[in-house]
């Protein structure tokens, strides 16, 4: 970090503010898919809960970090940050506490907001005060120290996880945001765009927080109403005349939170895309992947948060040097290069069928993670550096929270659209193996209804004993044929994230970092 050109001395404050709080965001995401499974039985949630637990903090992410880049550029960058980080504190707290799942959702909720003012202002700060030709450079020691940090995530979630303990992924998140909100307050001066207009665009956070939630609440009740019933046809029917109703209105809004004029720069509108389908592969792979791991080939959930250990040394040693020729040669290779690597990874992964356990890791998901992780590596600075390169300097803010609001919006749909697939896929290969089992048609139907749990299927209390081996393998071999099938579909997105990079990106719309 000492190596990067800063337009004040105050620049090393700020990344260090900026780290802390990506870091609180991050850790809390990570550690929470690794203590998945422990959430589940501690709460009684189903699988369902668990997809809606996840997109509630993003719903409100997506809708309102547009509206945060523009806050930050309007109203100051620091306020508006140390704002975000205050509400993500806060809500970070009341989930720790939260009796249920039904007010552990509401409360991730209000980490959804606090998020969304938060994210952006830590990259539109960096943007602000690092000389411009290090910029690429800057990105990507951000990149890496903050990956270190949040990639300790799975670990202190597995470890928390089998101590009962995954309350205290949210509470450990309140001695961190106050570190950075007293880093802001004492060392750092406010920013921001002193030409900006002050009004905010409600009409449009409104327009696609509703559209989002229509979109959710239809993909998710496909499994349990079926794709023909009218509540998941007319509500995503409304979440897509929604999300038209926002096109428009950002179009005539006179300040729109996502000036559709930022699209006309080709390289923008591609990374964007590349964003979208590459981070729709990544949340849904991750979260599959840790279910897998602890639910049906047998790790406990350190164990499986020690598994990404490997994607954590390559961003460490490569995210750097990768924004490093990023500034020199250009993003575009990178953005090709980095996304099919990525999408070749999730391909491998998805062959990995039952395993023996921890014991066979090294032949069996450490190729997939290790080709995996040097693909993110490869992609994850010069991304960031191609968005804000794209773009004039005072629009920084802005074009951050769009690519970060593309980044959440693509989970949103990855953890929706995923989350029915995987039910009724692990129901397709349930019915089929068993079939040949001798149930009679009552216990055939308490067997398939426990399908919305997936991995965390138990045998109902029903089923004969000499039966329930049997059906307990069939739902650990069903969820591995659901896992499967997601990955596969993951990788798809990496490859078609790539396919964006190699359609869309040229370095000459990027300026020189």
């Amino acid at each position: 970090m000492a190596t990067v050109a800063l337009k004040s001395a105050e620049g090393k404050w700020i990344m260090s503010s900026a780290i802390l709080a990506s870091a609180m965001a991050f850790i809390d995401s990570t550690a929470l898919n690794v203590v998945l499974p422990s959430l589940q039985k501690s709460l009684n949630a189903t699988g369902i809960d668990l997809f809606w637990l996840l997109n509630a903090y993003l719903l409100m992410l997506a809708s309102l970090i547009l509206i945060g880049g523009s806050l930050g550029d309007k109203l100051g960058r620091k306020k508006i940050f140390m704002v975000g980080i205050f509400i993500f504190i806060i809500g970070s707290a009341a989930c720790g506490f939260a009796p249920s799942v039904f007010f552990l959702i509401l409360f991730r909720i209000v980490q959804g907001i606090g998020g969304a003012l938060m994210i952006p202002g830590s990259l539109s700060l960096i943007s602000s005060s690092i000389n411009e030709n290090e910029r690429g450079k800057a990105i990507g020691t951000w990149s890496a120290i903050t990956t270190v940090v949040t990639m300790g995530g799975p670990v202190l979630g597995g470890v928390l996880g089998d101590a009962g303990l995954w309350r205290y992924i949210f509470f450990i998140n309140v001695p961190i945001g106050l570190a950075a909100l007293l880093i802001l307050w004492f060392k750092v001066n406010e920013s921001r765009n002193e030409d900006a207009d002050k009004a905010i665009d409600i009409s449009g956070a409104i327009a696609i927080a509703l559209s989002l939630a229509s979109l959710t609440f239809g993909f998710l009740r496909i499994p349990a109403v079926g794709l023909h019933s009218p509540q998941v046809y007319i509500t995503l029917a409304a979440g897509l005349i929604l999300l038209i109703v926002f096109l428009v209105i950002e179009k005539k809004c006179k300040h729109p939170m996502m000036p559709l004029t930022l699209f006309s720069n080709l390289t923008f509108t591609g990374v964007n895309l590349l964003t979208f389908f590459l981070y729709a592969g990544l949340g849904a792979g991750m979260l599959f992947l840790s279910l897998n791991l602890v639910q049906a080939q047998g790790y406990s959930q350190l164990q499986s948060g020690l598994t990404f250990l490997p994607f954590t040394v390559l961003m460490i040693t490569i995210a750097r040097f990768a924004g490093g020729i990023a500034d020199k040669h250009g993003p575009r290779l990178l953005l090709i290069v980095g996304p099919a690597t990525a999408g070749a990874g999730l391909l491998i992964l998805s062959l990995v069928k039952q395993t023996n356990g921890p014991s066979e890791y090294w032949t069996t998901f450490f190729p997939g993670i290790l080709i995996f992780g040097l693909g993110m590596s490869l992609t994850v600075a010069p991304l960031t550096t191609a968005v804000m390169g794209s773009v004039s300097d005072h629009l920084s803010g802005t074009a951050s929270g769009v690519n970060n609001a593309l980044t959440r919006i693509s989970n949103v749909f990855a953890n929706a659209i995923f989350g029915a697939l995987a039910v009724l896929f692990f129901a397709g290969a349930l019915q089929e193996q068993i079939k040949n089992v001798n149930l009679d048609t009552k216990a055939k139907q308490s067997v398939m209804a426990e399908a919305v749990n997936l991995g965390n299927a138990k045998v109902p209390s029903n089923i004969d004993p000499k039966d329930k081996v049997t059906v307990e393998r069939s739902y650990h071999q069903s969820f591995i044929h659901a896992y499967s099938s997601v990955m596969k579909i993951s990788a798809g997105l990496g490859f078609l994230g790539a396919l964006m990079g190699f359609f869309f990106i040229r370095n000459q719309a990027v300026k020189k970092q």
